[in-house]
């Protein structure tokens, strides 16, 4: 059995919890890509103007089981890195930051995935993928850590890694594990329509799993998406096109805004906390972090819609303040630094 990273748990989070959650029960573990992201030394510039480049290490399933670890919570991550200098120091970020990487695999074939990103002045984030195959695309079914997968209270996933064969039989493959041994399944599919063959070919593929989800987070831009160009302020079109029969949470992130929240009795909109940004890369990640951190603890927090309410508030904080760093996971806070900008926000 895979060890877990010894922290101090997220049941002290500024959120009422139930009583019955043990810390031993509340690790997730984030399956997917990691990788490293490039990101120019200057903001507001296209990819061909930047002077320089910073490598930070990146991923959303992966910044999302640092995101959570910050917090204090128990995490770990599955996927597939280059057996290569990038590999190697994707795999020891995550043990600094106490996550437990026993489910790693490496690939002496292929090399650790590249991105580089930058936001442009007109805000449009724009990206530059070196993945040919890359290692992350080549994790088989018969490498997962199954052990690990079994001990999940949340199993986290995004769509990247269903583009390819045979990561996506992999991921199929460790969804079902995860599924059977009664973990909740979150989801956030993470558009990253450069990587797909074609739109269409995005569409069908995020939406291929979309039913078996019990949690999952998109962004606006990925609703206009889904729904075919549906107006993603309508709460019409996020019932009755996206909300599936199955789902207990749907959460839409709203950058700056804050975030709207969808249950089978209720909706709402928490906003978001002002801070001056730097680079939005990795927000969303956080976000989603601080959410899962607190529901690993507190698993029916959706039932109760104060509680939600007050999650969602840390889980927004979370993302405020990774866009006042550069990087996404160099970026990710620690529950003290979310505590404190919150002691400073207005909720009334």
């Amino acid at each position: 059995m895979a060890e877990q990273p010894t922290s101090g748990g997220s049941a002290d989070l500024p959120i009422t919890t139930n009583g019955s959650s043990q810390e031993s029960s509340s690790l997730v573990v984030c399956f997917g890509e990691m990788l490293i992201d490039f990101v120019p030394t200057v903001g507001g510039v296209s990819l061909a103007e930047a002077p320089a480049f910073k490598k930070a290490p990146g991923g959303a399933p992966a910044n999302v089981a640092v995101g959570i670890a910050r917090l204090g919570g128990s995490s770990a991550f599955v996927g597939k890195v280059g057996e290569d200098e990038f590999g190697y120091m994707l795999a020891d970020i995550l043990k600094q930051n106490k996550v437990d990487n026993s489910g790693m695999r490496f690939d002496h074939n292929a090399r650790t995935a590249l991105a580089f990103v930058t936001l442009r002045s007109d805000g449009e984030r724009e990206f530059l993928f070196f993945r040919n195959p890359s290692a992350d695309m080549l994790l088989h079914e018969s490498e997962l850590d199954v052990n690990l997968i079994k001990q999940a209270k949340i199993f986290h996933y995004g769509s990247i890694s269903l583009i390819d064969e045979p990561c996506r039989s992999t991921h199929l493959a460790a969804m079902a594990i995860a599924k059977k041994s009664g973990s909740i399944l979150s989801y956030d599919p993470n558009l990253r329509l450069p990587l797909w063959p074609s739109a269409d070919a995005a569409r069908e593929g995020i939406m291929s799993i979309w039913d078996h989800a019990d949690v999952i987070k998109i962004s606006e831009d990925e609703i206009s998406f889904l729904t075919g160009g549906d107006d993603p302020y309508d709460d019409s079109v996020v019932l009755k096109k996206l909300f599936h029969p199955n789902l207990k949470l749907l959460l839409v992130s709203e950058g700056s805004e804050g975030c709207r929240y969808y249950t089978k009795q209720y909706k709402g909109r928490v906003p978001g906390v002002k801070v001056k940004a730097v680079d939005t890369t990795g927000a969303g990640d956080a976000f989603v972090g601080g959410i899962l951190s607190i529901l690993a603890s507190d698993i029916d927090i959706y039932q109760d819609e104060k509680r939600l309410r007050e999650a969602l508030l840390f889980a927004n904080a979370c993302g405020a303040l990774t866009v006042t760093e550069r990087g996404a996971i160099p970026a990710m806070p620690t529950k003290d630094a979310v505590l404190q900008l919150l002691e400073k926000v207005d909720v009334s």
